[in-house]
């Protein structure tokens, strides 16, 4: 570790951040080059951010040595994590102390020792910045924890700058509201505003206090859906203010998710519509044929009937069975216990089962003294099919498709590579969503349910294992699986 950081990077670095945000470009890659610039600035060998959700956290941007744990889930309830959360704002521990998978390094990584602060918004905490350093490094000097506390607050802006929300209303009870609450007198002009309320329409008290309600105002008794500006759905009500003839009180909350569900599920019902129609109208119309002309066909046209109405059906079967799966979320991806398995054996059985015109275009690099894998070895089959078709779908028919399988200390792994549209950076995460399937333009052009990613990151999570997707250099997208090693 440098006595000092390197002040004239942070400020060249931040230089090309604030350029980066101005041209517009999205938050992960402006977090990927803030992480190389902190790299730089703190003398570390690596750099992690992890964002946290409701249930579990997500390295999901590093740099340097720590760049292979990209996609590794982050337990909320591991006793190494709950210490980085609550305790101080900027810390220093061994990596080994972590029980997550940045303790459990692949051999050649050199992170031992770690500086990591939190990023927080108003308050709340949403990911932690890591800076790595190898063995027999001190603690960060107080100007490397400043720096470090520094960048995780640059972070925390890339995300939306909604720090000291305003305290606003009448006593704690209006304070701690989930919903937003609002008064507005007879010219409609908000007299109360309290702390939901800033949260959920992003206007604090100070900028809407005596100003007009910045959403339209339902007839007293009813709901009014209204869309702001900003593209999120709240849900109004309003009512005559007990004591003030001539005033309005107002409740509102942001309902965007489920707007996003509804939107979701209209989509889904469209599209599997589709998707079930296309293989049944292929099956019915060979089935046809072969009943009303089976004395008039040749041998080789019966043959060829039955082989194209027993594809349609195996693609019906499997369509089914991802939207059984999908439905079921709380049952279980695949029933048998873990065990050690040969994963290349596997991975080659799967590959002979997939379609002709598939296996012609992949390119395998297995090779033969991997070590075993522990999961389920049936299901590796579900998860090759969906990871290779995906390759299949958004490449050209003409470009190859590889299967590379390799392992480090701790996992097995392999990884489907392709050279099609490749997949951006902002949309890493939400590709493995229920239903989701990108861009409008995207759903017109790839057909599909949107349930294959989400399905294959359920079955290999639940074998202790992680899938990730990331932008091939020279385009293209690789997706990785790795499972714990038998």
């Amino acid at each position: 570790m440098p006595d000092r950081p390197d002040y004239s990077a942070l400020i060249t670095g931040q230089t090309v951040i604030i350029e980066m945000i101005n041209s517009g470009d999205a938050a992960l890659p402006v977090l990927s080059h803030l992480l190389r610039v902190a790299q730089r600035v703190l003398g570390a060998v690596g750099m992690a951010f992890v964002e946290y959700g409701p249930t579990q956290g997500r390295i999901i941007a590093a740099s340097g040595g720590a760049e292979w744990a990209i996609g590794r889930p982050v337990p909320l309830d591991d006793p190494a994590t709950e210490r980085l959360r609550t305790g101080s704002r900027v810390q220093d521990m061994r990596v080994e102390a972590l029980s997550w998978e940045l303790g459990r390094q692949p051999d050649g990584s050199d992170l031992r020792r770690m500086g990591v602060a939190r990023a927080e918004i108003g308050g709340v905490m949403i990911g932690s910045l890591h800076a790595f350093y190898p063995d027999g490094d001190d603690d960060c000097t107080p100007e490397h924890r400043a720096v470090l506390t520094y960048l995780a607050t640059c972070v925390a802006h890339v995300y939306g700058d909604q720090a000291g929300l305003p305290i606003h209303g009448d006593g704690p009870v209006v304070a701690a509201l989930a919903d937003g609450l609002a008064i507005a007198d007879r010219d409609g002009l908000v007299r109360l505003w309290n702390p939901a309320a800033a949260q959920i329409v992003g206007r604090g008290a100070d900028q809407v206090l005596n100003q007009p309600l910045p959403f339209p105002l339902p007839p007293p008794g009813q709901v009014l859906d209204h869309r702001l500006p900003d593209g999120r759905w709240i849900k109004i009500t309003s009512g005559e203010l007990p004591g003030a003839v001539t005033s309005r009180v107002v409740t509102f909350r942001d309902v965007t998710d489920q707007f996003r569900a509804d939107h979701d599920t209209d989509l889904f019902v469209a599209v599997t519509s589709h998707e079930l129609r296309t293989p049944v109208t292929v099956i019915k119309g060979y089935a046809d044929t072969l009943t009303d002309h089976w004395e008039s066909l040749a041998e080789p046209d019966r043959r060829q009937a039955a082989r194209v109405i027993g594809q349609r059906a195996g693609e019906l079967a499997r369509l089914v069975d991802r939207l059984l799966s999908a439905a079921n979320d709380a049952g279980p991806v695949g029933g048998a216990p873990p065990v050690p398995f040969d994963l290349v054996e596997a991975l080659r059985a799967a590959v002979a089962d997939l379609p002709s015109h598939l296996r012609r275009r992949l390119v395998l690099a297995l090779p033969a003294d991997l070590p075993k894998a522990f999961g389920d070895r049936a299901s590796l089959a579900t998860v090759l099919t969906e990871l290779a078709t995906n390759a299949d779908k958004y490449s050209p028919p003409d470009s190859p498709v590889e299967l590379r399988a390799e392992a480090d200390r701790r996992t097995v792994a392999f990884r489907v590579s392709d050279r099609g549209v490749g997949i951006r950076p902002e949309h890493v995460e939400r590709a493995f969503e229920r239903f989701w399937q990108g861009e409008s333009g995207d759903r017109r052009r790839y057909p599909g349910a949107g349930l294959g990613l989400y399905l294959v990151r359920r079955i290999v999570e639940r074998q202790n294992g992680w899938v990730s997707l990331r932008p091939r250099p020279g385009g293209g997208t690789v997706a990785e699986v790795r499972l714990p090693r038998g």
